[in-house]
């Protein structure tokens, strides 16, 4: 039968047939097609509750404390004068290798194995103090804190002038040396012959005097006389050299001995106290030493042996602990420690931004400032807990000398001059205030139109006019800080609460954030930071916020601020 002439007569029942056989397969399409959308509506939904924002929640009553407005500090070495000015930096600090060999009288230092060896300069005429004291100087004028470093090593630099502690002429060839011509046609070495092998014969005085107590005495004394005591205004924190367990090859050529525990010890008694008896109202900071590796263990074979198996750092705390129980004077306010954060395979502090692998890491590397679920990911966290470094440092503080502050006088993620940069100090700095870090110094500020600078400006000065982040922390919580951070805050002045939240994200995420104890006046002012423009924090539409929170979407890759008015009664 030729099909084709059942669809021309109604009369022809095969038509029916076919169409009831058509109308079965319609409709077991469409439950198919039904089942098909419903399986890809539940696959949906999975993936959006897999990628979903995270939630956030703030408690304004909950875990209340101070923070400490010196935790947005700088090191004066390369720091831009302007963003000093500007943000009016709470503190300063005149350290590095350099400082250990600085001689008051001449006005130089002696940089070590950091440069060939080399000190001096070209000033032929110094004025006793005098780039120190320019430094106090400006500090006083932005408002600034000054930490003054003062040299324990045991020896200075001698000239004024160019100088070096290995020069050719006289220990002959070196496996390197210095690019510039010296006077007299000489050169400058870095301290190893050309084998690799250390020059270990050479005069420590040929470049350097001797340096005691009593010399730099007379420096506290100058400091005193010309900027006043530090409760007056003038040095209020005076640092025990830098990093003294560095001396043994950073300064070689003067101390080429590792530092013992019994060294730093009896250095600092001595060095600290002058200070202390100098100026009753100065701070002392110590030992501020390098990394992870010291505070185990001085480097001395057996040293820690000797010493109970205490650790390096807690023994030191104990021993100026047991100092002021014996003399009844107080010679350590802060103990400080420098930290640098280390992944395996990559460059994060004092390194550019790097590719996508090591931005991740440096996002990821600030947990070891706080976190005890995160495990270093560099040979340290391979066989030690986790690092945990703010909390363990007030721990020790707890156990060993109470009441003693806790300071980090240099640390560096890098990529200051990245947005991922910024993101990372931003986290930092809300970490320092949450962890109650008492003082901190960043190394190799950044310049104050780079990205990182405005990190600084969102706690400092996020509107331009002043406006700051507040001083108490109250609880601030997130369901995926990997995603989204937050650090809040209580203004003082006007207790107006402040919220930064940080998008680590390469996309935009709206998020629910609910309130507790706070009844939030007119609308939230929000300010942003973020690659859309990075020469400036933008000022965005007011928020409607209600005593039970609010909604907001965060830009990728974003720094952003809340500041939300508090109800006047």
């Amino acid at each position: 039968m030729n099909t084709r002439f059942l669809w021309r007569s109604p009369s022809n029942k095969p038509r029916w047939i076919i169409l009831l056989l058509l109308g079965v397969l319609a409709a077991l399409a469409t439950i198919a097609t039904a089942a098909y959308f419903k399986s890809a509506l539940a696959k949906l939904a999975v993936g959006i509750a897999q990628t979903a924002s995270p939630t956030l929640s703030v408690d304004v009553r909950a875990d209340r404390h101070s923070i400490s407005p010196d935790i947005y500090g700088m090191n004066d070495f390369a720091i831009d004068p302007a963003l000093a000015k500007e943000l009016r930096i709470p503190v300063e600090r005149w350290g590095a290798n350099h400082t250990s060999r600085y001689n008051w009288l001449v006005d130089s230092s002696n940089v070590g194995d950091d440069f060939f060896f080399v000190g001096g300069g070209d000033n032929k005429n110094p004025i006793p103090g005098d780039s120190t004291d320019k430094i106090v100087k400006t500090n006083r004028n932005n408002g600034s804190k000054s930490i003054v470093t003062i040299p324990m090593i045991g020896y200075v630099n001698k000239f004024s002038t160019w100088n070096c502690g290995f020069r050719v002429s006289k220990y002959g060839a070196q496996e390197k040396t210095n690019p510039y011509i010296f006077p007299e046609g000489d050169k400058c070495g870095n301290g190893k012959r050309p084998d690799g092998t250390l020059i270990t014969n050479n005069n420590r005085l040929d470049v350097s005097i001797v340096s005691n107590p009593d010399f730099q005495k007379a420096w506290v004394q100058h400091l005193v006389k010309t900027h006043a005591t530090a409760a007056k205004g003038g040095v209020q924190i005076y640092q025990m050299d830098n990093e003294p367990s560095g001396w043994g090859n950073t300064h070689r050529d003067v101390h080429p001995e590792p530092t013992s525990y019994d060294e730093l010890r009896d250095r600092t008694f001595q060095y600290a106290s002058m200070v202390k008896a100098t100026d009753p109202t100065a701070k002392i900071l110590g030992p501020s030493d390098f990394g992870w590796p010291v505070y185990v263990d001085s480097g001395v074979k057996g040293d820690r042996e000797k010493h109970g198996g205490v650790w390096f750092a807690r023994w030191y705390l104990q021993q100026m602990r047991a100092y002021e129980q014996q003399k009844g004077v107080r010679i350590l306010d802060y103990f400080d420690e420098h930290y640098y954060p280390l992944v395996d395979d990559l460059c994060l502090a004092n390194c550019p931004a790097g590719d996508a692998k090591t931005q991740a890491a440096r996002l990821r590397s600030t947990r070891s400032l706080w976190d005890s679920t995160y495990t270093d990911e560099s040979w340290i966290g391979k066989s030690n807990p986790p690092l945990t470094i703010i909390p363990r440092f007030r721990e020790w503080v707890k156990q060993d000398y109470p009441g003693t502050k806790v300071a980090i006088t240099e640390y560096n993620w890098g990529g200051l001059e990245s947005m991922n940069g910024a993101l990372t100090q931003a986290e930092i700095l809300g970490i320092f205030g949450r962890e109650q870090l008492d003082l901190a110094t960043l190394w190799g500020p950044p310049k104050s139109s780079e990205p990182g600078a405005y990190a600084f400006r969102t706690y400092m000065n996020y509107d331009g006019k002043g406006s700051k982040y507040g001083e108490t922390w109250v609880r601030s919580q997130s369901t995926d800080l990997g995603q989204l951070s937050i650090y809040g805050a209580q203004r003082t002045q006007d207790g107006a609460l402040t919220l930064v939240i940080i998008n680590k994200t390469s996309k935009n995420l709206t998020s629910n954030l609910s309130l507790k104890g706070f009844n939030p006046g007119a609308k939230a002012q929000v300010y942003t930071y973020s690659e859309a423009n990075l020469r400036a924090i933008v000022r965005q539409s007011d928020l409607s916020v209600s005593a039970a929170g609010f909604q907001a979407t965060y830009p990728a890759n974003s720094i952003t601020l809340v500041g939300i008015p508090k109800a006047k009664a």
